[in-house]
């Protein structure tokens, strides 16, 4: 029989399981297609996932589960004429005349069974998951079922250990593991491979690519975890027989099978692993030997670096507490670690041209490393009145500000006319990178956006409500919103950012400070600044995200505009023709369709119309908040301001003065 695995004109189908022994009304399991990704099958307990498949490696996905018959079972993909796809499942034609049958049990078991004609009863070839470690994800995070042995049980993946020793022991393995040595992006970084694996689950399927090209596509993103591949057979179903497949979050829901499998190559740090093979003398010897010879000069050294790194502490904590006199942060003080130049110029090699990331309104961005941590170092433009307002704020107010959507700041460094802001480096750079260019963008898949826009809404309820400053970020675009490693975002950039009284409501500006196209109406115009202004910035945000499309810059007349287009769609009911088209076919349409609907609520020009970030954060998460109507935004090219440099006149900035841009 055929099972219909697409929705383009016809719902998917599922096969049902009985809800007992003796009741045939719909039970709790179903088994059907992964609904976003037609390359794996789930068997659903309600609409929890109970089993997962191993993904589509072949054309046929063969199992040889009648060893009695010297013969396979079959599951194929093919295109039917309705232009859907199928499964189909079933014997080779050589054994047409035997019958069997699959069936998903009220107990969740997928079983195939023949028919064994001289007993007059159906008989069981298969039936899975057939342990407790092949049921979804129980092993955790980076951990697998090793069905290789003769009892199943939860292992951690090679470079990684339990996250909780006593939670393994006691045979509790949710939490799953974690690393022995973190991830560097660097030479330390290697990849080992697993074979004999069923992959992991929330891949992404990058097409139409080589195995070499699969490889470099993981290997030079320092986010991508693992990668797979297989050759297909399936040009008649996509054009395509290729199948790269890339994570760039935690690996769940891995199998080592006893036969077939495929190959897994998972990022690890080299000296972790099976491939921390190096000779422990040839480690500890020449540490000792250098230790012995260093000793004398360490100390000499360490008492010299104290003088030295004193008076520079010293002479920075002066330097901000004469900069905090203002009123803004009077009586602010300062926990912070003060670098010696020294330290960061040799963490950068000198501020090498090599070590560039990036270059903003107020300096450039360095690459370094102060020991095994990476940094990101910001040195501002000498003699910049503004570079000295920014590193002020920078200091003063995001050294106060801790929370897992906010860039950290790890310390700074006041030389004469050298002022250096060192903070966590990123490895993914800014979000701008991934979502405007054509060629990187189809790595943010639906699940990594919606991850990330809830992210920056948490990060910004944090700002408005949470956090013991009420602050007003002033910038909120794109270019800063950073993520690491897992493609967590982070909001950065605070040179422009406002502190507010609890009581305050909202405050007015004579110099108006942004990017054009993110700043909402009444702060252009009137320099009026409240949380509402960061609300409106967060909406564009929310709709670039969604469609892939930059927020239009320029102010002629005429020219397109995102929220006039996705307006314009909503009005006609055509929302989902706003949906990127890199992931328009895999992703939610309804949590997708949802943002839209939130963003136009958040770019009203009415101010008093959107909602707090309380209420977008909520909405985010629950589908059963009811959304009401937006109104019609009135954006025009006439609310541009020429740049203006008197006293009193406002001024719009094509750029941000505070873009980090390439960390």
């Amino acid at each position: 029989m055929n099972l219909r695995i697409s929705h383009k004109m016809h719902p998917q189908q599922y096969l049902v399981s009985w809800k007992g022994p003796q009741d045939p009304s719909p039970g709790s399991f179903s088994y059907g297609a992964d609904p976003n990704n037609l390359l794996q099958r789930f068997l659903w307990n309600g609409t929890r996932p109970h089993r997962r498949s191993p993904v589509w490696a072949s054309y046929f996905l063969l199992g040889s589960y009648i060893e009695h018959l010297h013969s396979t079972i079959y599951m194929a993909i093919h295109r039917g004429d309705d232009d859907e796809v199928y499964m189909s499942f079933g014997m080779p034609i050589d054994y047409s005349s035997v019958l069997i049958r699959m069936e998903i049990s009220y107990l969740g078991k997928v079983n195939i069974l023949s028919w064994n004609s001289n007993m007059s009863a159906w008989t069981g070839l298969y039936s899975q998951p057939t342990h407790r470690c092949n049921v979804y994800g129980y092993c955790g995070p980076y951990g697998y079922c090793d069905n290789s042995e003769t009892n199943s049980t939860c292992k951690c993946l090679d470079g990684f250990e339990p996250k909780h020793d006593e939670g393994w022991i006691n045979g509790r393995f949710l939490e799953g593991c974690h690393r022995k040595k973190a991830l560097r992006c660097s030479s330390g970084d290697g990849f080992l491979t697993l074979p004999g694996m069923k992959v992991p689950d929330h891949f992404l399927f990058i097409r139409n690519k080589s195995f070499d090209e699969c490889m470099v596509e993981c290997r030079s993103n320092c986010s991508c975890v693992a990668y797979a591949y297989a050759n297909m057979s399936t040009r008649a179903i996509d054009g395509d027989e290729t199948r790269c497949l890339i994570w760039t979050g935690m690996l769940i829901d891995m199998e080592k099978c006893n036969q077939g499998g495929e190959n897994l190559y998972v990022r690890i740090n080299k000296l972790s692993g099976n491939m921390a093979k190096t000779n422990i003398l040839e480690i500890v010897l020449p540490i000792v030997a250098s230790l012995l010879t260093f000793i004398c000069i360490g100390a000499i050294w360490i008492c010299w670096f104290r003088g030295k790194q004193g008076s520079a502490e010293i002479w920075s904590r002066l330097m901000l507490g004469d900069m905090s006199t203002t009123n803004e942060f009077a009586g602010t003080s300062v926990e912070l670690p003060f670098y010696s130049f020294r330290e960061i110029a040799t963490a950068t090699s000198n501020f090498a041209d090599s070590t560039i990331l990036g270059h903003g309104g107020f300096g450039t961005v360095f690459k370094g490393a102060l020991g095994d941590k990476e940094i990101a170092v910001k040195r501002l433009c000498k003699g910049s009145g503004q570079g000295t307002v920014e590193f002020k704020n920078e200091v003063l107010l995001i050294a106060k500000l801790q929370h897992r959507n906010l860039v950290k700041l790890l310390g700074c460094c006041i030389r004469a006319d050298e002022l250096l802001l060192v903070y966590e480096y990123l490895p993914n750079k800014s979000l701008d990178t991934f979502l405007f260019s054509a060629a990187r963008k189809s790595l943010l898949d639906w699940t990594t956006r919606f991850k990330i826009i809830k992210g920056v809404a948490r990060g910004l309820l944090y700002l408005h409500q949470d956090s013991r400053l009420k602050v007003i970020h002033r910038d909120l675009k794109a270019s800063n919103v950073l993520l690491d490693a897992e493609m967590s975002p982070k909001i950065s950039d605070f040179g422009t950012a406002r502190i507010f009284a609890a009581s305050e409501q909202q405050s007015s500006t004579n110099r108006v400070i942004g990017t054009f196209g993110y700043m909402a109406p009444e702060y252009a115009l009137e320099g009026i600044i409240s949380v509402k202004s960061d609300v409106y910035s967060f909406g564009i945000l929310l709709l670039e995200i969604v469609s892939g499309s930059k927020i239009s810059m320029s102010p002629v007349a005429g020219s397109s505009n995102l929220i006039a287009h996705a307006w314009s769609l909503w009005k006609d009911g055509n929302m989902h023709e706003l949906i990127d088209s890199s992931i328009v076919d895999s992703c939610s349409l309804d949590e997708s369709l949802r943002c839209i609907h939130i963003g136009l609520l958040l770019v009203q020009d009415n101010p008093n119309a959107r909602p707090l970030m309380p209420w977008v954060v909520s909405s985010l998460d629950n589908e059963g908040i009811e959304l009401p109507q937006p109104m019609e935004p009135m954006y025009s090219a006439r609310r541009h301001h020429e740049t203006g440099g008197g006293a009193g006149e406002s001024y719009v900035s094509n750029m941000s003065l505070g873009t980090l841009e390439g960390r």
